[in-house]
């Protein structure tokens, strides 16, 4: 496990521009954390990392939004995913056959779904208000 701190969303989403970099097609990020905590900051940070002018938001209503991108970057909200039958419908599986670089808000709703190489990236409120703890293993 690989422990950081930012102190801002600016840090956060410069962070995640840089971590970008060790990614590659097919990777899946799960991520873990309340809200408001970075998560569409950090994924926001890896659309900037892969060069791609696109609005980052949180797909919460949608489910899923597709950046584009080769490999596409596919940001997915499962907070309402609730069965196997609701997970397939999203799309999901399709993205990960299709080897796009998947990031996955609320992913404890499919953690029996998630590869075995997933890297979690779990994001707690730090000391102060701006400060974020970033677990990634």
């Amino acid at each position: 496990m690989n422990i950081y701190e930012t102190h801002s969303t600016l840090e956060t989403e410069e962070f995640a521009r840089e971590f970008a970099k060790e990614l590659k097609s097919g990777s899946v990020l799960a991520f873990y954390g309340g809200m408001g905590m970075g998560k569409t900051a950090f994924v926001r940070g890896l659309a900037k990392g892969f060069d791609l002018d696109c609005e980052v938001s949180s797909p919460t209503f949608a489910i899923v939004n597709d950046y584009g991108g080769n490999p596409p970057l596919v940001h997915f909200d499962m907070y309402r995913i609730t069965s196997w039958e609701d997970l397939y419908t999203t799309g999901f599986f399709d993205y990960l056959d299709a080897g796009a670089i998947i990031c996955v808000e609320w992913s404890e709703n499919i953690e029996n779904a998630l590869p075995e190489n997933t890297i979690h990236i779990e994001i707690t409120k730090g000391i102060e208000e701006n400060d974020r703890i970033l677990k990634i293993y």
